[in-house]
């Protein structure tokens, strides 16, 4: 096996070790809470179908990425090439437009009771279903592309010409026009939610700022005391500006290498530039999980009744089996 290879297999391996559990434990640990509770607040349901759409992210490209790679099994044909880039494509962008949905969401939830914005956001917890179902709606019609133009082989020249090399499989448009189009059409789908939620977090960091100092000041005029509300929505807004942060960073890398690929006037012979930009947006759906995990008071509960729970079946084994 080439060096090359091997190194990419491994980096796809890190990427699935870390996602596919992640996510899952975050995916076990809301539905766990929703059988424990009957529902689910709206931003436990937000960053639970984000989580969904990072294990699709993970798992249909990472996980298949690494058995190719290691020549483990034979998948990516015509027809599954079509397949797995679509079905990437389209949880990609969830997981984008889901973590601006967490943004906003969170935004809304630090307004004062009884302003304009906190009915937005009443508006928003009426009609989460609805945003979710126009959510996926939009971002399969524009992952559409993938169905038409990708391959498992390059047939022609024109193809050769305005092809996208993405190793195991071709993204082959038919002409510079509809090549520019598709990619103007992608950086535009993962910058506007990036501007947006960037402005959310801002807007968030200004309040937790103008709280700490308020809270300094309560302390410092009744002599050390009060100031102690509001933790948890606190542990939330920080949890979702590290989450944007994250993505904000990762996908920048990966829309400027995009962007890089488009201006190659020929499909370059080498993925590496393609398997840049699928690494660094796919670590995001991995680590995505690490953060939630270790912020999310929810899910670190439920994680750990689950634990404890498993230690006591083994002992009770133990027990009866001596």
């Amino acid at each position: 096996m080439p060096s090359e290879q091997l190194i990419r297999g491994m980096l796809y391996l890190s990427l699935t070790v870390v996602g596919v559990p992640g996510n899952i434990a975050v995916i076990l640990a809301f539905l766990l809470l929703l059988h424990q509770e009957n529902r689910l607040l709206p931003a436990d349901a937000i960053v639970l179908h984000l989580a969904c759409a990072n294990l699709l992210v993970v798992g249909v490209r990472c996980l298949l990425e690494t058995l190719a790679s290691f020549q483990l099994a034979v998948i990516f044909d015509d027809i599954s090439c079509k397949a797995i880039i679509f079905v990437y494509r389209t949880s990609r962008s969830l997981s984008i437009w889901l973590t601006f949905v967490l943004s906003a969401y969170q935004c809304l939830s630090i307004a004062p009771p009884g302003s304009r914005w906190a009915s937005m956001r009443h508006l928003v917890d009426k009609y989460l279903g609805v945003v979710f179902f126009l959510l996926w709606l939009i971002n399969t019609c524009m992952s559409s592309g993938a169905i038409l133009f990708s391959s498992g082989r390059l047939n022609n020249s024109t193809m050769i010409s305005y092809g996208i090399n993405v190793q195991f499989c071709y993204v082959s448009f038919p002409s510079k026009l509809s090549k520019e189009a598709n990619g103007a059409a992608q950086v535009g789908r993962d910058v506007v939610p990036m501007a947006l939620m960037a402005l959310a977090s801002l807007i968030i960091l200004v309040f937790l700022y103008k709280h700490s100092r308020q809270v300094k000041g309560l302390r410092s005029s009744s002599g050390g005391g009060g100031g102690g509300g509001g933790g948890a929505e606190k542990r939330a807004a920080k949890a979702v500006v590290a989450l944007v942060t994250l993505y904000v960073v990762l996908y920048g890398v990966d829309n400027g290498l995009w962007v890089y690929t488009l201006t190659v006037r020929k499909t370059m012979t080498t993925s590496l530039i393609s398997d840049l930009r699928i690494f660094f947006s796919s670590l995001y759906a991995a680590l995505s999980p690490v953060v939630i995990i270790a912020s999310n008071r929810k899910v670190n509960s439920r994680l750990g009744c689950a634990v404890q729970e498993k230690h006591v079946e083994e002992r009770v084994t133990d027990i009866s089996m001596m």
